[in-house]
């Protein structure tokens, strides 16, 4: 009898055993990444709690940094390494026109938001850090399902190459609701520096809640030790904060006297009236103006974060004075009523820095040729007026 009760005992175990036992492989348990925040760039190593590479069932988990853990998948069969679903999409940097495009092709298996078992998806952009409203991007809405074939193509424009280098794209997957507010499905964060120049790079990641951002003076004992990544967090969110936008501006010198100033298009400007969105408009100005008959001003585009002006300005002035000459543009968001708005500006001559300052050389090098480049707009241009 008790040997005969030892057996029974054995077999329930082992049938127990064999019920309750995951066949699959064993997912990687990701606790580690909730209390550092991401979004932020910065150097890449910080609190890396796992090394690159790293496997665990049917995906990659790679810890590019401390701002950005993304879990990659290299199969295409990966619904049960997720509750949230999965997407697809490719990242393209092209560096002679400062673009990102990034299309979103598919997901799959996407968590039920409505009361049908299904959703109404839909996929939005979002450069971190930066102001939300002014980077967003945003696909078409796809009805009545949990497996959504987008195959679109949204574009950044007037991203430079330290954009690259320090921001991270936020995925997000919502689903569409007319009746309520619009819900959260998941998202998922890259850190641009993955995605090299000129290279298309494909993705296939398991959507993930958003982390939640750790505050510093409710941190433990324990996690004191991250200070340091603390810091360079909050200067992070404090540059986000100053960035008042792009603007795309062309210079050419047309022998024997005169410069044409090319006000091509700004991006991510500023959002400086209530409704989240600007009247921008541009100003330029070349100085020191005497006789203040050098400003010229485009038109006023309504309710944009992201106007094209196309509009070309002309001064006539000789090779020598321009050497002596500063080019001050300035970008406005115009109010009825009331005194407009300053978003932001550059200021190019032979004494300027940076992109500001290679763009004139290259403009009085280059005689006759028109030369195109993205400048980000400051808060600070001395000596500007409306």
């Amino acid at each position: 009898m008790t040997v005969q009760k030892g057996k029974r005992m054995a077999i329930s175990i082992q049938e127990h055993m064999a019920i309750n036992v995951c066949p699959g492989p064993i997912r990687p348990i990701r606790q580690i990444s909730a209390y550092f925040p991401r979004g932020a760039s910065g150097g890449g190593g910080l609190l890396s709690p796992l090394s690159p590479g790293a496997t665990g069932g049917g995906g990659t988990l790679s810890v590019m940094s401390s701002m950005d853990t993304s879990v990659e998948i290299d199969s295409c069969d990966s619904d049960d390494n997720t509750s949230l679903g999965t997407l697809e999409f490719d990242l393209l940097y092209e560096s002679a026109t400062s673009s990102l495009h990034c299309t979103v092709l598919k997901a799959k298996g996407l968590k039920p938001m409505d009361f049908n078992g299904l959703a109404d998806p839909y996929v939005k952009l979002h450069l971190l850090p930066g102001a939300c409203k002014a980077n967003k991007l945003k696909t078409k809405i796809v009805k009545n399902t949990l497996n959504p074939v987008w195959n679109e193509t949204l574009t950044y424009c007037g991203i430079t190459e330290e954009d690259m280098y320090r921001k991270t794209l936020r995925v997000s997957v919502c689903d569409e609701d007319k009746l309520t507010h619009n819900e959260f499905i998941g998202e998922s964060r890259v850190a641009l520096r993955r995605v090299k120049p000129n290279q298309p790079k494909h993705f296939n990641v398991c959507l993930e809640h958003p982390p939640p951002l750790a505050s510093p003076t409710a941190m433990s004992t324990a996690l004191r030790g991250i200070s340091c990544y603390l810091r360079e967090w909050e200067t992070e969110q404090q540059r986000s904060l100053e960035e008042r936008g792009r603007l795309l501006l062309c210079l050419q010198f047309l022998p024997p006297g005169g410069l044409c100033v090319g006000v091509r298009r700004c991006a991510h400007l500023a959002a400086m009236d209530v409704n989240g969105f600007s009247d921008p408009y541009v100003k330029t100005y070349l100085k020191p103006d005497v006789k203040k008959k050098s400003k010229h001003k485009t038109a006023v585009i309504k309710k944009t974060l992201n106007p094209e002006f196309n509009e070309e300005f002309f001064y006539e002035i000789t090779f020598n004075e321009l050497a002596t000459k500063t080019l001050e543009v300035t970008v406005w968001d115009y109010d009825l009523g009331k005194s407009n708005d300053f978003i932001g500006g550059v200021s190019l001559s032979c004494q300027s820095q940076g992109d500001a300052l290679q763009h004139w050389i290259d403009c009085l090098k280059n005689k006759g040729k028109k030369v195109e480049r993205w400048h980000t707009l400051t808060n600070d241009l001395p000596g500007f007026q409306e």
